[in-house]
C-alpha cells in the first residue's frame, strides 16, 4: 500500500487517522498538516488542566512527541492551507507549495461560534480573540494560556454560555480565584446534553463555589466600557466583568470544503464510509457531517470520541477496509471533581428513569422513547456508565420499573433484552 495520503488538520481527528493508517499497514507517505504550533494535543483539556496550568504540555499530548517520526510521518505545524483542488487533487499552502495526493482527508474541525451582538468581538486572523484580549473564545491551547493570563491579574469573568465549555470554564476560573458569572439563554445548563434534573444539580454545585448563574438571559448588548466588558438583557439587567468568554457552541470549519465545490449543510457531507461528494476526498471529526443510515439523515457529532472513532473509520476506508460498528455518542465533563458522563440523547419529550439521586450528584438519568433506551447521563458513577451506554447503543427496550431499581443492576435489562 504506497501512495500519498496528505490529511489537512492534526486533532484527534487527524492524529488517528495516522495511526490508524500505519497500524493497517500502510506504507506510504502520510502529510499531516496542523494549523496550530504544536503537535496534536487532547482539546477537552483545554477549558479544564490546560487553563488552569495544572499539567506538563508532554501530558496534553495524542502521541508521545517521538510518534511522527518513529512512524515516519511528515508532520508539518503551524501551516495553513489555502485551498485544495480535488482534479488535479491538490492541496495548496499559504507559502505557494502544491501537494499531490492520493487519498486526502479534511479534519479541519471546528470554530467557536461568536456573538453578533457583542461589539468587542473583532476576532483576528486565526487569533480567535478581539485586539484588547477581552471578549475571547476558547478552543485551542493559546487560548487557554490568554484567559489564564487575564484571569491571574486578578480579573473577574463573564460566561456567555452555559453548555459544557462555559460551565468547565466557569468551574476553572474559580479554582483560579477568579469572580465568575455565567449567563444562558436556555432554562437551564447543560441542556443540549441532560435534562432538568442533571441540569438544576449543575446550577446549585456552581452556586455552592460561588458562580453566580443566570439562566433564561436574553442577550441585547455585549460591550467594552471603562476597562470593563458590560452585558445587557432584554429584561433591563446588566453585569460587568474585566473579561468575557463566548461559549455558545461551535460551527463546522468548511471554508476549504465550500471553496472547493464539495457539498456542505452544516458540516462537509460524507457517506457511510467518509466519502466526499469529491472523488478521493474524505472528511471526518467535527468538519464531518455523516449520513446515518438507521435515522436516514446527515448528522454531525462534536464529541471527542466521535472524533477518534471518525478518524479510524476514514483511515479504513481509505485502504478499502471494512468499517467497524459505529459506536454510540458519547463524552463528559469534569466540574469541581465531579464527573458527569453521557450517550445518545434525551429530548424534552422522552420518558425519564431515574436512579439514585442525580439531583444530589449520585444518580444515573435513563431517557426512554417508546420504552426503548434512546439516552442517558450518568453523575459520580462511572461503574454504571458502560452498561447505560451499551442499553442506549443497542436501542434496547427495558422495564422502567426495573430499570429505576438500583437492587437490579443495569446489566440485567440487556439480559432480559435479549442483547447481553
Amino acid at each position: 500500500m504506497t501512495g500519498r495520503i496528505v490529511i489537512v488538520g492534526a486533532g484527534v481527528a487527524g492524529a488517528t487517522a495516522v495511526r490508524t493508517l500505519r497500524a493497517e499497514g500502510y506504507t506510504g507517505e502520510i502529510v499531516l498538516l496542523g494549523a496550530e504550533p504544536e503537535p496534536p494535543y487532547r482539546r477537552p483539556m483545554v477549558s479544564k488542566e490546560i487553563l488552569a496550568g495544572a499539567v506538563e504540555p508532554r501530558r496534553t499530548l495524542v502521541q508521545p512527541s517521538d510518534f511522527w517520526h518513529s512512524h515516519d510521518v511528515d508532520l508539518r505545524l503551524g501551516v495553513t492551507v489555502a485551498a485544495i483542488e480535488p482534479d488535479p487533487a491538490l492541496v495548496w499552502l499559504a507559502d505557494g507549495t502544491a501537494l499531490g495526493y492520493d487519498s486526502l482527508l479534511l479534519a479541519t474541525g471546528a470554530q467557536p461560534r461568536t456573538l453578533a451582538l457583542a461589539e468587542s468581538a473583532t476576532f483576528r486572523d486565526g487569533s480567535e480573540r478581539d485586539a484588547d484580549g477581552q471578549v475571547l473564545t476558547l478552543r485551542s491551547r493559546a487560548d487557554a494560556e490568554v484567559l489564564r493570563s487575564a484571569l491571574e491579574r486578578g480579573g473577574s469573568l463573564l460566561v456567555v454560555g452555559a453548555g459544557l465549555i462555559g460551565c468547565e470554564v466557569a468551574a476553572t476560573a474559580r479554582g483560579l480565584g477568579a469572580a465568575v458569572t455565567v449567563l444562558d439563554a436556555g432554562p437551564h445548563p447543560v441542556a443540549r446534553v441532560a435534562p432538568a434534573i442533571v441540569g438544576n444539580h449543575l446550577r446549585a454545585l456552581h452556586a455552592e463555589h460561588g458562580v453566580a448563574m443566570h439562566t433564561d438571559v436574553l442577550l441585547t448588548r455585549l460591550e467594552r466600557a471603562g476597562g470593563t466588558v458590560v452585558a445587557a438583557a432584554a429584561d433591563g439587567s446588566t453585569w460587568q466583568a474585566s473579561v468575557a468568554l463566548i461559549a455558545i457552541g461551535s460551527v463546522p470549519d468548511t471554508r476549504l470544503a465550500e471553496a472547493a465545490g464539495l457539498v456542505v449543510a452544516d458540516g462537509i457531507w460524507v457517506d457511510e464510509r467518509y466519502r466526499t461528494s469529491a472523488a478521493g476526498v474524505y472528511a471526518a471529526g467535527d468538519a464531518a457531517s455523516r449520513f446515518d443510515t438507521a435515522a436516514g439523515r446527515y448528522r454531525r457529532e462534536e464529541h471527542w470520541n466521535s472524533a477518534q472513532a471518525q478518524g479510524a473509520g476514514a483511515a479504513r476506508s481509505m485502504l478499502g477496509l471494512p468499517l467497524p460498528a459505529d459506536e454510540t455518542p458519547w463524552g463528559w465533563s469534569l466540574q469541581y471533581g465531579r464527573n458527569m458522563q453521557f450517550a445518545g440523547t434525551i429530548g424534552p419529550d422522552d420518558e425519564l428513569v431515574v436512579r439514585g439521586r442525580p439531583d444530589a450528584g449520585d444518580g444515573t438519568v435513563l431517557g426512554l422513547r417508546e420504552g426503548r433506551a434512546i439516552g442517558v447521563v450518568v453523575l459520580g458513577r462511572p461503574g454504571e456508565f458502560r452498561a447505560a451506554r451499551d442499553l442506549v447503543g443497542r436501542g434496547a427496550q427495558v422495564d422502567p420499573v426495573a430499570c429505576a431499581d438500583e437492587t437490579r443492576p443495569l446489566t440485567e435489562q440487556l439480559a432480559l433484552s435479549g442483547q447481553s
